[in-house]
């Protein structure tokens, strides 16, 4: 009888004491969860200015960044030159809406975020465009940074 006591304690000391390690990671995680949107917030809101310099930001200045698309982009500068080529004039911009973010931690460095997009734009712009996408981010010094970016339209 007093076994099953001392083992009934030490599980209950031992569910404390895991949930207890267990919450300052899942806050965290929501920290950098949290904090991984705000790239993408800010990605959004530097587009819709029609700041694309200020929109690349939130990708890693690296010859190994990635973008997938209609065709595949290597490096940062050949990304930049992508946008800014096809998206060189206010109605080809257009307004740009995240949605449906869903982001998942990969790591303590590392990250996954899924979601849609849509640019809504005149006809001189090109019409409307949506689509989904699914970014890898990894932890920088100054932040969270995409360094693959799969982007597909429909």
């Amino acid at each position: 009888m007093r076994q099953n006591r001392i083992s009934g304690l030490l599980s209950v000391f031992l569910c404390l004491a895991l949930s207890t390690l267990a919450r300052p990671l899942a806050l965290a995680q929501i920290n950098e969860k949290a904090a991984i949107e705000q790239v993408l917030r800010g990605q959004q809101e530097a587009w819709n200015k029609g700041d694309i310099q200020t929109f690349m930001r939130g990708y890693k200045d690296s010859p190994d960044t990635t973008f997938i698309g209609k065709s595949i982009a290597h490096g940062y500068q050949p990304i930049l030159k992508r946008y800014l080529t096809g998206y060189s004039t206010p109605d080809a911009m257009g307004h740009l809406d995240f949605s449906e973010l869903d982001t998942r931690m990969l790591g303590p460095d590392h990250a996954v975020v899924v979601g849609k997009f849509h640019l809504t734009r005149n006809a001189a712009g090109g019409g409307d465009a949506s689509g989904i996408y699914s970014l890898i981010l990894e932890r920088e010094p100054e932040g969270w940074r995409i360094i693959l970016d799969h982007t597909s339209t429909n």
